[in-house]
């Protein structure tokens, strides 16, 4: 059992490299989707292979046995291991806990100043202009959705460039791109391995919505330059706007250019396998935990007297 739990502890290290690889490589879409679930999933399994920790060392203790009413001792590895191990594993879920709640209430604090200076703005249709010296877009989700722009923005773009970024913000919207972005910082939060992948997940969705922008545009050398002054107008920092908000000021932008510039080819066989990959990590991953569990809930009923070993 405790070779098992580990594994979902070890296997994120590798997803940050293998997310990289993917988003290169597979269709912005496929990719957006793909890393964010493996991102997902994967800390489900650490935080599930921690609790199981945690459960094994309490029920080592004989008030935690008492009450878990086991007639016979546990049994699991050596105590010098299982009692340390569930000590980690306490200190790390109430690190992981900790941070987590930090980060969602600096989130709904930025997102309701967000919804209420939107809210007291003049909108067009979707389109709402918020009266700023610093250059900043993005698509601001809710009901209904925004597109959020300040009038230093607008100054620093021209005609075909505004309507360029405003389908890209759009495009943010339609795609529920920001609940790719929220997972992906909840997922950085059950596993430090898994921080790096916030930034793959928001380069993922802002070429998804680079794509989506050139194709309603029709001129994708035109989204690029438009994406590119932008990002140069507004280099002065995201502002307080959330962090789930998508920009497309954000991300390696001179990449994201070159995506656009380039001539648009169908994924290669390196990106199915980066796919691959990724996939099977990940099932790896939810294998070892669910098998884990599992075993430790049989070593229970054994010791409740439930089962025979």
């Amino acid at each position: 059992m405790t070779a098992l739990l580990l594994l979902p502890l070890l296997l994120p290290c590798a997803l940050p490299a293998l997310a990289r690889r993917a988003v290169g490589r597979l269709a912005p879409v496929a990719a957006l989707w793909t890393v964010t679930c493996c991102a997902v999933a994967l800390a489900g399994c650490s935080l599930a292979a921690l609790g199981a920790f945690v459960l094994t060392g309490l029920l080592k203790l004989p008030v935690f046995a008492a009450l878990g009413e086991l007639v016979h001792p546990l049994r699991t590895a050596s105590d010098l291991f299982v009692l340390p191990s569930a000590a980690t594993s306490v200190g790390a879920l109430a690190v992981c806990g900790w941070s987590l709640v930090r980060s969602v209430l600096h989130q709904t604090r930025a997102f309701r100043a967000a919804r209420t200076e939107a809210g007291h703005r003049p909108a067009a249709g979707d389109l709402c202009v918020v009266d700023s010296p610093r250059p900043d877009a993005y698509a601001l989700p809710g009901r209904p959705h925004r597109v959020v722009v300040t009038t230093a923005m607008l100054r620093s773009l021209d005609g075909p460039e505004r309507e360029a970024l405003f389908a890209h913000e759009r495009a943010h919207n339609e795609g529920g791109h920001h609940y790719f972005l929220a997972a992906a910082e909840l997922a950085a939060h059950c596993h430090p391995a898994l921080r790096p992948v916030r930034a793959t997940v928001r380069l993922a969705a802002e070429r998804a919505a680079d794509e989506a922008a050139a194709l309603r545009v029709g001129d994708r050398r035109l989204t690029a330059r438009a994406i590119a002054r932008a990002a140069l107008a507004g280099r002065g920092g995201a502002g307080d706007r959330p962090g789930f908000a998508a920009a497309a000021t954000t991300g390696p932008v001179p990449q994201r250019v070159q995506a656009l510039l380039a001539v648009p080819r169908a994924p290669r066989r390196a990106g199915r396998a980066a796919a691959v990959l990724l996939l099977a990590c990940t099932a790896v991953s939810c294998a070892a935990s669910a098998t884990g569990v599992a075993d430790f809930h049989h070593r229970v009923e054994v010791a409740q007297g439930e089962e025979r070993p």
